[in-house]
């Protein structure tokens, strides 16, 4: 059994900001007793998207910042999926850091696919990996990639990933209908799609957001079955925490898959 933390907030006013609220919710998934907290996509500084006000990428800063989150991640012994962004040979990129319970880096996952939207902001990475936190092995796939790339999920489930985390970044539109029941058919396909992701290769499926106003998706834990295990309310600031069995995660249809094709 593990004990899975979705860090379902709000969207960070400043950079510095994003630091503090990423340390309070770890301080908080700690209390909980989680065993690894995820964050939304780019949360440390923020997602560059269109009509938020972020000061250019900083490498310097974003070295100090999972500095302090990784001594926080120690401090209360709980594994993170910082949701981040770093700069490679000048390409900015969106990017999730591994943090271990004792604080140490076990590294990025980086965006492979990017919505057609980032282009001209950041850089597509190139490789995948898989994790571990104690008895769970996880990937990530982030946002746009695991909505409409389901081969960034299965590759990580076919090298060990019990569990995918997922990420995002998903604000409502102008006039845009406001969900209030997770995978309701009149919902958005985005969350449709998580349920996909889990039943498709007998894995968990844990998507994580911003909480917003009018929000067309919200943070959720679905289970091998494409079962909604949990959901946080829509809007609605907060830790979303669940129990994951982790005996359930068979992988078995992922594994059955006999097209070896790479997630690139």
């Amino acid at each position: 059994m593990i004990l899975v933390a979705l860090a379902n907030l709000e969207f960070p006013a400043t950079p510095l900001a994003s630091v503090s609220a990423a340390e309070d919710a770890i301080a908080r998934a700690g209390a909980e007793r989680a065993d690894v907290v995820c964050f939304p996509e780019c949360f440390v500084p923020g997602y560059r998207a269109a009509g938020k006000q972020l000061p250019p990428p900083e490498p310097a800063f974003l070295e100090q910042a999972w500095r302090a989150i990784a001594a926080a991640a120690a401090k209360a012994n709980v594994g993170v999926v910082l949701g981040t962004e770093r700069v490679i040979d000048g390409a900015l990129r969106i990017t999730a850091l591994v943090i271990n319970r004792d604080g140490t880096l076990a590294g990025f996952q980086d965006k492979v696919q990017l919505d057609p939207s980032e282009e001209s902001t950041y850089a597509a990475g190139s490789t995948r990996a898989v994790f571990q936190a104690g008895p769970l092995t996880f990937g990530v796939a982030i946002c746009h990639e695991g909505w409409r790339y389901p081969e960034t999920v299965r590759w990580a489930v076919r090298n060990g990933a019990q569990l995918v985390f997922h990420p995002g970044f998903h604000e409502a539109e102008p006039g845009g209908y406001r969900p209030s029941t997770f995978a309701d058919p009149a919902n958005s396909f985005h969350e449709k799609a998580a349920l996909c992701r889990a039943a498709e290769n007998t894995c968990f499926f844990a998507t994580v957001n911003y909480a917003s106003d009018g929000s067309p998706t919200t943070s959720a834990v679905i289970g091998p079955e494409g079962n909604v295990l949990a959901y946080q309310p829509y809007g609605e600031a907060g830790l979303l925490i669940v129990d994951v069995s982790l005996d359930q995660a068979t992988r078995l249809l992922a594994l059955r898959l006999r097209d070896t094709a790479s997630a690139s």
